[in-house]
């Protein structure tokens, strides 16, 4: 159950983001939902590797690099789904590091124990 609430919760931090970048567009709930769930799967599958294969580069930036590694992974699953748009690379930055904020206040929130 816990689960699919954080799936609702990461829906609504999406539909979120066009209000606060006019760069990122989502077209409707629905949209939103699949949008969280391919990211979560992306974020679970990928970007562990990602992390892995970039490390030396994440090291040397001190961390940096891993704001590149998301923003990649929002622009490419924006790319992936119809009615999930994303302007740019820099747009795809700021909209996966809103995401992640919005994202976490709202499970912060919502889902207290």
């Amino acid at each position: 159950m816990r689960l699919l609430a954080t799936w609702l919760v990461n829906a609504l931090a999406l539909l979120a983001i066009p209000y606060l970048m006019h760069s990122v567009s989502v077209a409707s709930f629905g949209t939103a939902l699949l949008v969280a769930l391919v990211l979560g799967l992306v974020n679970t599958i990928l970007r562990p590797v990602l992390v892995i294969l970039t490390l030396p580069v994440t090291v040397l930036s001190m961390g940096l690099f891993i704001f590149v590694i998301n923003g990649l992974l929002f622009w490419a699953v924006a790319n992936l789904v119809d009615g999930f748009h994303v302007a740019g690379f820099w747009s795809a930055v700021g909209g996966a590091l809103l995401y992640s904020v919005i994202s976490w206040t709202l499970t912060t929130l919502i889902l207290q124990k």
